[in-house]
Order: structure tokens, then C-alpha cells, then sequence
């Protein structure tokens, strides 16, 4: 079978598939393991053979395997390079759909920001070197990003290049009950600093305000810290396809009552994942002329230009929500399209507070508070959305989700790049009334118990006590201490092999209390 495999990914499919394939024992029969290392970009889509790219490439989606529909297969083509829709001459178009103000602020900009590249050129000649113009047979026209940026009214010719804002009355959408389809619904239009300036206004006119605790007072803020929705919304203008399949589509903004939602056409383009997205600060655009253009053009009333081009965007929206104590956005990425969503509460509200409390653990540092609440309110977490919502490095939140296993408030499931976390048992029940805590768990008498006259090592006394690897780890650290066991041999206590005895000490020492420690 692992022979047949092999052979199928790389006579059968284009590219090859390099598959890394192991045969391991399962409950009493072989099963044979196969991880499929992601292609690169360049090389997308990976198709079979027998059908050829439009019709055998295929997409998983939970337990099935769908066809990807003509657009996705243009989509992944497109991004085998630097995609150049932005800078497309629309011939059929004048220099006087721009828009005269614009452009002059734009040039002004251009020539003192770029000096060696801008100052000494006229303003047609500077506008053709930023593509926000090209030279053809029927001389000067605007190009499309040129259109988008500095345009009176691009939807006069690209009627869906715009972006609307729907607010349902339910999570659900529409009010079946009251008949309400939307609270608000508005088409946002013209150049994009417009839209985005726009979206803002509409959005903060369908909010709410809230009260926050800040040391003695009260601070009144928004629901959402607007930083954060700026930044997803120039994003989704932004980074959005501009390819003509993708031309019918709008950018989106839902806002219901427990979340807000940006949605864009076109997934993510270039060497960038959505695990990574927060983390190295990688900038990649689909529509880079675009981008390098709106560096240059301010929002209007506002004097910071719509886009830096930093790789910073992800960042601002992800600090600004954590400092307002509210949850990271979630990413999703698909061929076609790309969302964030905003869930709208705060992560250490009261409630969560005292549940937290009442776990009775001490010594967790404000990170893992971080973590906790998150869990209690969304369910899993894993090792990227931990580092997003607080910040630390991957080898800290490592350490610090092994650390709450081993003290039983989480549970690991999965290995690998795969490893997700969830509550434990023991934690899901912890009271949320802060007068009352969970009683301490102390599990030196069972691992005592276990160990007995024998001489173990952790992975014997983890199936003799039924404890997880990082609980026994934990207990066996405390009980060093303690002096109620000792390491057998010169073994250091990283090694795989050590192995534990209990001292003499042991068979007459009382377990501690742990309240309060």
C-alpha cells in the first residue's frame, strides 16, 4: 500500500507530492501515515492528471473533497507571480475622471516624500512612474489602481469596486420574528480613501459605546477600538482581487450584535499564512502599485495617508484590541476570499475575573489569564493564537501552556503543528462567584503510591496513575523539593530515561495544604 501511494502522488498528480509516509501500529492493526508537505505558491494548484487543472483540482472542506470552481484555479495561477491588474490602462477613460485635488495633493506628496525620484519630474511625467497613469496609443489615461485611488467616481465604470455595511438585528442575520431584514445598510463609494474614511463613520454610527474599570473611574470607549477596524477595512480595499472574474464582487462589512466582519475577495497573496500573519510583520500585496500609491494619499480630514506598507496593519489591529482587553480577530483565509472577524466582548470582564479566580491557582502569570479567558469564552486555542492575543514569543507560549496541563486546567489534544488546548474537566466546573474556589488538587500521595519500592521513570508513573506527561512532570518537580523523592544514577531530569525512587523521608511526610501557596 505505502509502495501504491507513493507511486500515485508522483506519476498521477501535478506537481509530484513528495509525501512523507510511515507505517505505524494502531490498536492492533498497521496503519499507514501520510503527511502532505504544503506545495509553493508558484506551483499551485496541485491537480490529477487524469482530468487536467480546470477539472481535477480539488479543495478539502471538513471530511469532503470539492472541485475548485474556474475563478479559485484563475486565483492560484495569478498568484504564481506578481499579479499586475492595478496597473491595467483603461483606454477607454480620460485623465478628467481623476480627481483634480487629489492628484495635486498626491503630486505634492510624491515630490516631497521622494525627492530623488519625484521632484524633478512634471506632474504627468510623476504620475506615469507611479502607475497611477499610462502612456498609450490614445496618449495619457488613468490605470485602474490610478482610477481607485485618485478617481471622482470609479463606480461609474466599476460599479461593484465599492464596499457595503449591512447591521443585522440577530446573529443570525435577518429578525424572522419582526420581520427586520437590517438595522442599516449602506453602499460606501468613491476613490478608496473616501470608502475607508466613510466605512469608519458609518461603522462608529451603529455602535455602542461601553464603560471599562480604570483604577478608580470609569473610561467610556467603543465597542471596538477603532485602530483596529481601520486597519481591516483599508486592508479589504486594499489587498482586495482586482482581477476582471473578481470584479463583480464588493468588499463586505456585517456588524451583528456579538461580532463584526470584513470580507474581501481574493484570499491571502504571497508567503504569508494566516498563523503567521501577526507575527513577523511580512508585507505582501496582491495589487503593489496600488498600495505604493495610497502610501502617498492622506484620508480625507485626517492627516496619516491611507496605507503605510510596514507590514504593520496586523499588528495595530491586533495591539489595539489587546489593549482594550478584548479578544484577537480571527483570520480565515480561502482561495476566493479572506475574512476578519471582530468578536465583540471583553476578555477580562467581571464574570470571566472570578471564574478565574476561583480555579485557585496561583502564581499564573498575566498571559496565561489572557489564555484562560479566552478558553472560557471560545473553547480551543492553540499555539499562533495564544502568541496573537498576548504577545509572547513561541518558546514562552509553549512553556506556559504546558505549564497550565501540568497543573490540570487544560488539556492537550493533538501533537505537532496540529496541538490545539481546551479546558479541563476540573476547570469547565470552577465556580464563578468569587467567594467561592475550586478545593486544591494535590496529587503527591498518588504519585507516592504508584512509585512505592519500584524505581520509575515519569512515562511508568504516568500509566500507573493515569496522569497526564506534564502533570507527573509538575508533581515529581515538587516533590524534589520536597525531598520526598530523588533521581536514580546520574540521569539529568531532562533525560528521557531518568528514573525516580522514594527517600526514606517519604514513607513518614504529610502532604502539604496547598491553599495558598
Amino acid at each position: 500500500m505505502a509502495d501504491n501511494f507513493a507511486s500515485m502522488c508522483s506519476t498521477e498528480l501535478e506537481p509530484p507530492v513528495r509525501a512523507i509516509t510511515n507505517v505505524v501500529e494502531f490498536e492492533g492493526v498497521h496503519l499507514l501515515v501520510a503527511e502532505i508537505p504544503e506545495i509553493d505558491a508558484s506551483l499551485k494548484p496541485c491537480y490529477y492528471r487524469g482530468q487536467g487543472m480546470n477539472s481535477g483540482s480539488y479543495v478539502r472542506v471538513n471530511d469532503g473533497d470539492h472541485r475548485l470552481t474556474p475563478y479559485e484555479v484563475q486565483t492560484l495561477v495569478a498568484n504564481r507571480g506578481q499579479p499586475l491588474e492595478d496597473t491595467a490602462p483603461l483606454t477607454n477613460l480620460t485623465l478628467d475622471e481623476l480627481d483634480e485635488q487629489l492628484v495635486e495633493s498626491f503630486y505634492a506628496r510624491l515630490r516631497r516624500s521622494r525627492p530623488h525620484a519625484f521632484a524633478s519630474l512634471a506632474r504627468e511625467d510623476a504620475l506615469i512612474r507611479s502607475r497611477a497613469v499610462s502612456r498609450t496609443e490614445q496618449g495619457l489615461v488613468p490605470t485602474l489602481g490610478g482610477l481607485l485611488a485618485l478617481g471622482k467616481y470609479p463606480q461609474e465604470h466599476y460599479p461593484q469596486l465599492a464596499a457595503t455595511l449591512v447591521v443585522y438585528p440577530t446573529d443570525d442575520g435577518p429578525d424572522v420574528a419582526s420581520g427586520t431584514r437590517f438595522l442599516d445598510n449602506v453602499t460606501l463609494e468613491g476613490p478608496l480613501p473616501v470608502i475607508a474614511a466613510d466605512a469608519l463613520t458609518a461603522i462608529r454610527r451603529n455602535m455602542k459605546r461601553r464603560s471599562t474599570v480604570d483604577g478608580i473611574g470609569r473610561t467610556e470607549s467603543w465597542e471596538y477600538p477603532e485602530a483596529a477596524l481601520r486597519e481591516a477595512i483599508v486592508n479589504a480595499l486594499v489587498h482586495r482581487d482586482l482581477s476582471p472574474a473578481a470584479r463583480g464582487t464588493q468588499v463586505q462589512i456585517e456588524m451583528y450584535p456579538s461580532k463584526i466582519i470584513v470580507r474581501n475577495p481574493g484570499g491571502l497573496f504571497g508567503p504569508v499564512s494566516v498563523d503567521d500573519l501577526a507575527d513577523d510583520g511580512t508585507s505582501s500585496s496582491r495589487n503593489s502599485f496600488l498600495l505604493k500609491m495610497l502610501e502617498d494619499i492622506t484620508l480625507p480630514g485626517d492627516p496619516r495617508t491611507v496605507c503605510e506598507n510596514r507590514g504593520s496593519g496586523i499588528r495595530t489591529m491586533v495591539e489595539s484590541l489587546r489593549a482594550a482587553g478584548m479578544s484577537v480577530p480571527r483570520f480565515e483565509d480561502k482561495i476566493s476570499s479572506f475574512s476578519v472577524t471582530f468578536p465583540n466582548h471583553t476578555l477580562l470582564d467581571d464574570e470571566t475575573v472570578a471564574w478565574i479566580q476561583g480555579l485557585a491557582e496561583q502564581g499564573l502569570t498575566d498571559s496565561q489569564h489572557i489564555g484562560l479567558a479566552m478558553l472560557h469564552k471560545n473553547g480551543t486555542i492553540d499555539n499562533p493564537t495564544y502568541r496573537n492575543a498576548t504577545g509572547v514569543d513561541s518558546r514562552v507560549a509553549t512553556a506556559e501552556l504546558q505549564d497550565l496541563v501540568s497543573r490540570e486546567l487544560l488539556e492537550q489534544v493533538g501533537t505537532r503543528r496540529w496541538t490545539e488546548y481546551r479546558l479541563s474537566a476540573r476547570s469547565r466546573t470552577a465556580p464563578s462567584e468569587p467567594e467561592h474556589k475550586l478545593p486544591p488538587r494535590d496529587r503527591r500521595k498518588l504519585i507516592l503510591d504508584a512509585i512505592e519500592n519500584d524505581k520509575l521513570s515519569r512515562a511508568e508513573i504516568s500509566g500507573r496513575t493515569g496522569l497526564n506527561k506534564q502533570v507527573v512532570i509538575h508533581w515529581l518537580r515538587i516533590l524534589r523539593q520536597e525531598q520526598q523523592v530523588r533521581i536514580v544514577g546520574g540521569e539529568s531530569p531532562q533525560s528521557r530515561n531518568v528514573r525516580y525512587e522514594r527517600t526514606p523521608d517519604s514513607w513518614g511526610a504529610q502532604t502539604l495544604d496547598l491553599d495558598g501557596l
